[in-house]
Formats: structure tokens, C-alpha cells, sequence
């Protein structure tokens, strides 16, 4: 098993004849992903990497059955491409750009959950469950079938704990680009469920970062409802009150709130084995695996 992306997962690629869009379009059909459509307004009619392209995704979805999205969009534009994929009643969404505009977010998150579609990103590296289909532009080579899941803010966090995973000999379900931006479609206590769910998964690991309260929103979560071991890494534990790092999310309120030290402390209290590093993360998933989680 795996959980939002997997062999039968039949992808659009909104944005398909742009430079990304073709680019990974064709390295997501070299992993054996199903893309079945492109989409690019005034393009249609067009085939990338042998992949038809249509105007619009109602004509996309129709012609295909497609069952999920990937946005290669700019920014900009990414709000209306993802309203678009929503109408022509996709269940799952993905989008990469980072720097949407804030309300532009906070419109498609309140209508994802209107029309119950998973919309996960933006500033996302997408969904990867190995061997199996990936809908996103991580590295896919570092990525092995195994009992691990893993969801994260941070992209290079995450292929870094991934290759230390592989090289280990510990494999992952799926990968999880959660997004860094401000307002993401998909925080980690709506991940949590279906990892929770899913038979393959024996740890999960989450991988945070200082600002906002999706860490302690997910480690109340966890408390009540999460019953396999979880492992996880707050990142920016050096950074300045009220400046923003690296990702839009990524500040402390002058207040504290957001810290990691608030982070870790609510998750330690959930039973979370919080890590220091990286290479700590592998260690400790090394550890449970071995006692027989």
C-alpha cells in the first residue's frame, strides 16, 4: 500500500509545454507514472513526451478518467489552474510554485475542502510512493520501496533523510512535500490519518520547521489518534525572532509562538522521539525497525 499516489494513479499535467512542465513530465513518465493528459490553454491538440494536450481539464479529465493533478504553473496563475482541476472534480491536486500569494491560498484552501478535494503544496516537491508512481521533481533515484513515511516543509530535509534512509537499507511508502509557503493546502495533521491507515507504514517521520502551529496541531493529534511510533525534526532552532527564514512560513512571532522549542515540547509530550539532525532521524528509525515496531 501507499497512500495518495500509486499505480493507479492517472496524472494532468497543468502547464505540460512549459520548460518544467515538459521537462518532468518526462522524467515522471521514465519512473512508470501514468501521465495521461497535459493541459495548456490554446496548446491543445499538441502531444509532449507522447502525452495529449488539451485546452482546458474538463476536456482533459473526460477524455482520460484522470484522477489527479500536478500545477506547473507560475505562482500567479497557480490559483486559477487549481480551481480549474477542482471544477472538473479532481480528488487530488499538487502544486509546486512556490510564493503564491497568501490570498490566493486561502481562497483554494476553503474551496479544496468545499468540493473535499486534497490539495497538497504550493512550494511543494509533490508525492512520491517508490516503485510505484511519483507525481512531483524529486529525485526519485534516492527513493526506495520500504515501511517509512515520511511528510516535510523542507524539500532538501527530506531527500537528505531519504538518501540516509536508503543507504541504511530503509525504504519509504511515500514521500510527502508538504510546502513551506504560509497556507498549505495539506498541513501534517491531515496527513497524519492516512498514515495511520496505511499497512505499509510502520514509522512515521515528520520533518517541521520553526513557524506557524502545524507542529503542534499535529502533535495534539497524534496524542489522541496516532498509535505507530513517530519521529520528528524542528528545523531553525537558531533563527531570529520575527524574521522570516528560507521558507514564508518559516518565522517566529515576537511572542515565542511557532519556536521550536514549543514544537518539540508538545510533541515529546504526544510521545514523539524528536531528532536533532538528520542523520539522528535515520538512527532512531534505525532503532524502532530493529525492536520490531
Amino acid at each position: 500500500m501507499s497512500i495518495l499516489v500509486d499505480q493507479n494513479t492517472e496524472l494532468v499535467v497543468q502547464g505540460i509545454t512549459g520548460r518544467e512542465g515538459t521537462f518532468h513530465t518526462e522524467q515522471m513518465l521514465r519512473y512508470g507514472t501514468k501521465v495521461v493528459a497535459g493541459v495548456t490553454p490554446g496548446r491543445g491538440g499538441l502531444e509532449v513526451h507522447g502525452v495529449p494536450v488539451y485546452n482546458t481539464m474538463r476536456e482533459a479529465v473526460e477524455a482520460t478518467g484522470a484522477n489527479a493533478s500536478i500545477i506547473f504553473v507560475p505562482a500567479k496563475a497557480t490559483a486559477d489552474s487549481a480551481y480549474e482541476a477542482m471544477d472538473a472534480g479532481l480528488p487530488l491536486v499538487l502544486t509546486i510554485a512556490e510564493h503564491v500569494p497568501v490570498h490566493d491560498m486561502m481562497g483554494v484552501y476553503h474551496t479544496a475542502r468545499k468540493k473535499q478535494c486534497r490539495v497538497i503544496g504550493p512550494n511543494s516537491f509533490g508525492v512520491i510512493s517508490p516503485g510505484k508512481s511519483k507525481a512531483g521533481f524529486m529525485a526519485h533515484s534516492i527513493f526506495t520501496p520500504g515501511p517509512v513515511g515520511i511528510m516535510s516543509r523542507s524539500a532538501t530535509n527530506c531527500y537528505e533523510t531519504v538518501f540516509m534512509l536508503t543507504r541504511r537499507g530503509i525504504g519509504q511508502s511515500t514521500g510527502i512535500g508538504i510546502g513551506g509557503d504560509m497556507i498549505p493546502g495539506s498541513a501534517f495533521v491531515d496527513i497524519l490519518p492516512l498514515f495511520e491507515a496505511d499497512a505499509e507504514t510502520k514509522v512515521i517521520v515528520m520533518i517541521g520547521e520553526i513557524g506557524g502551529m502545524d507542529e503542534e496541531t499535529a502533535a495534539a493529534y497524534a496524542k489522541r489518534h496516532i498509535s505507530k511510533p513517530m519521529v520528528a525534526l524542528i528545523a531553525g532552532k537558531n533563527a531570529p525572532r520575527g524574521r522570516s527564514m528560507g521558507h514564508a512560513g518559516a518565522i517566529i512571532a515576537a511572542d515565542g509562538t511557532g519556536s521550536a522549542e514549543s514544537k518539540e515540547r508538545m510533541l515529546r509530550d504526544a510521545g514523539v522521539h524528536i531528532a536533532e539532525s538528520t542523520a539522528q532521524i535515520v538512527d532512531i528509525v534505525a532503532g524502532l525497525l530493529d525492536a520490531g515496531v
